[in-house]
């Protein structure tokens, strides 16, 4: 008999976003996140939701949110319902636009160094 497992469809899900990366996410990948001096994980599954990108220590969560985010009610209510199941996990969520990483890829970048470094320090 077959059971359904949800984990192992999520994680066939994650990797098949790790090799399938938007542009705005390999830029902030490969042009900052991957080299940070936190250990930052790609498409990283914390309970039933997969996370953009995810540093346990301390719990940074970054989400970079392209058009499809701002179109539909249901989309914005899945994605306040992920982020309070998220928030009550402890992490912090750092949400940018695509617009953001093409438009101010240095500011993104400084206020994620800044934040991590922040809650590192016990600060929220």
């Amino acid at each position: 008999m077959y059971i359904h497992n949800s984990n192992s469809d999520l994680r066939t899900r994650a990797q098949k976003l790790r090799k399938n990366m938007t542009k705005e996410e390999r830029h902030l990948w490969y042009d900052f996140l991957k080299t940070s001096p936190f250990n930052y994980k790609r498409q990283k599954i914390i309970g039933r939701y997969i996370v953009d990108f995810c540093c346990d220590n301390p719990k940074v969560i970054i989400e970079l949110d392209g058009s499809q985010h701002f179109t539909s009610e249901q989309t914005v209510d899945y994605d306040e319902k992920r982020d309070r199941a998220l928030l009550s996990l402890g992490y912090k969520i750092l949400r940018f636009t695509n617009l953001d990483i093409h438009n101010n890829f240095r500011g993104v970048c400084d206020v994620i160094t800044f934040e991590t470094e922040k809650i590192k320090r016990g600060e929220r």
